[in-house]
């Protein structure tokens, strides 16, 4: 008896599949296809829509005319080595090889490449410390740093609370809606990569800060805009307050706090998590809080600190 053939796996084109000429803009043109892909058939997030850009034109100004299809894993291992030589620290190295992974198992399924060179290639880990981590004592001068009762006093405080309460990253924030937030079921709606949602809990403080907000100057905010606006925070001309605003907020008061200017809203993020595994918070929790698919990326946060160590040492070990 012979076996049947299985029938070819196909999928639908959401744009145009005609064979490209292997010139100096091809490159070019299959990374756009590639983004057309990512965007209609697989739904990405825009944020990931534009590091797989910001990847891939660094990629295509280095393979310079050279069509991707010609690459072999030795030559994919010099752009890495480039990349190291530039400084680019491991995570990023890593996003790029993921990024690469992804963009020639693109190549594979469009008939463009017969296998991925990418798959062989062993890219950097990424670095286990935890960058920009602040002490507790540092984080209440942080969120102490918008005093006073002004209306952006008031914005900025609520942001700082809500981004150290959930551990949100700085995008998550940006697009929270009104409609996420419920005080008085002390807990907020995150959307996160890939527009998976989560519910994160809000502290009393976050909650009195937040309220005080909504209720107060954010109105006022908002009747500055066109239309009623949808967002939680606001800019001051009533807009959805972009991440790189939220980035500049952060800077601002970290510096009036005395506080190393060089952090963001991701060291809030970091922070949080470490607080809480420092605090006894079971990992699988921390985890959903944070919105990690996988545990391995939570499990960043159980590099605690040796003194913490050693008081756990001295109070539970039999010989202490």
């Amino acid at each position: 008896m012979t076996d049947t053939p299985k029938p070819r796996r196909t999928r639908k084109i959401l744009f145009d599949a005609a064979p490209v000429v292997e010139s100096a803009g091809a490159a070019s043109i299959l990374v756009e296809r590639f983004l057309d892909y990512v965007r209609h058939e697989r739904g990405l997030a825009t944020n990931t829509q534009a590091a797989y850009r910001r990847d891939l034109r660094d990629f295509t100004a280095w393979l310079a005319g050279r069509p991707p299809a010609s690459m072999t894993v030795r030559d994919l291992g010099d752009y890495f080595a480039s990349l190291s030589k530039k400084g680019l620290a491991r995570a990023s190295v890593a996003r790029q090889a993921a990024t690469l992974k992804t963009f020639y198992s693109f190549l594979q399924l469009e008939g463009v490449v017969a296998e991925s060179p990418a798959d062989l290639i062993a890219a950097a880990r990424r670095d286990d410390v935890i960058p920009g981590t602040l002490s507790p004592a540092q984080v209440d001068r942080l969120l102490a740093s918008p005093d006073g009762g002004s209306p952006r006093a008031c914005r900025d405080r609520a942001l700082l609370e809500l981004l150290y309460a959930t551990g949100c990253r700085a995008s998550e924030v940006s697009t929270m809606r009104v409609g996420d937030v419920h005080l008085a079921e002390t807990f907020c709606t995150c959307r996160g990569k890939g527009s998976k949602e989560r519910v994160v809990p809000l502290g009393r403080r976050a909650v009195e800060a937040v309220r005080s907000w909504l209720d107060g100057p954010r109105q006022a905010f908002a009747a500055r805009a066109t239309g009623a606006p949808i967002w939680a925070v606001l800019s001051a001309r009533g807009n959805r307050l972009s991440r790189m605003r939220i980035w500049e907020i952060v800077r601002f008061h970290a510096e009036r706090a005395g506080i190393p200017p060089d952090i963001g809203p991701h060291t809030l993020r970091h922070s949080f998590a470490t607080h809480l595994v420092a605090g006894g918070v079971d990992l699988r929790h921390v985890q959903e809080m944070l919105g990690h698919a996988s545990i391995a990326t939570t499990q960043r946060y159980t590099h605690v600190d040796a003194g913490r160590l050693k008081a756990v040492h001295g109070k539970f070990h039999p010989r202490r």
